[in-house]
């Protein structure tokens, strides 16, 4: 598959909310079987497989090579019938744990960066804490240091938040790529917004 086929398209239900990210050769299979239409972000407008299929791609835009023409590549499209929100689960990794706790301590509230933060067991290890969504937390490498193998209660140390298991937003996709048409249809607000069950 090229790394053009690869690339994310964000999908949208039939109510224009955000329920999953694909790939561009998954969402055009979509539009293709009529499960889904283009959505243009310049001006919203719904494209079929044939309509879409018609338009050139601009001077420079990235787009599929098919024996007889050159398809645009879609970055948004929407589902034709499907109009609930999905029940997904985010994929309890490093990544998506520094995504949920905002690349924060989550002791007292720091963002040195990457490279300075570490997980954090609430309920260490050794007194019997296992790894969850409910049990990580970031920390920066002094709270690390300060609570060692306590529990926050013992170490005298406040959470600022409680961690609990995110529900699923098109942040937690595995692609690392978004566009930027997609923020004409999930607000900064949507992306920053504190994470509860």
């Amino acid at each position: 598959m090229t790394k053009v086929m690869r690339r994310p398209t964000l999908i949208l239900n039939r109510s224009w909310q955000p329920v999953n990210v694909a790939t561009v050769a998954r969402a055009l299979v979509l539009v293709w079987n009529e499960s889904a239409r283009v959505v243009d972000p310049a001006d919203y407008q719904l494209y079929t497989w044939e309509d879409w299929a018609r338009l050139r791609p601009r001077n420079g835009e990235d787009h599929v090579q098919a024996v007889r023409f050159k398809l645009r590549v879609p970055e948004v499209v929407a589902l034709t019938d499907y109009d609930r929100l999905p029940v997904a689960h985010v994929t309890f990794s490093r990544r998506n744990i520094f995504k949920r706790d905002h690349f924060a301590c989550q002791y007292c509230g720091a963002q040195p960066g990457t490279e300075e933060l570490t997980l954090d067991h609430v309920v260490p290890r050794a007194q019997g804490g296992v790894s969850s969504w409910e049990n990580c937390v970031l920390a920066c490498m002094a709270c690390n240091k300060r609570k060692a193998d306590r529990t926050p209660e013992q170490a005298g140390m406040r959470l600022k938040r409680t961690p609990v298991r995110p529900t699923w937003k098109p942040l937690y996709a595995d692609h690392s790529m978004r566009m930027e048409s997609w923020s004409k249809f999930i607000s900064e607000a949507y992306w920053n917004v504190t994470l509860r069950e």
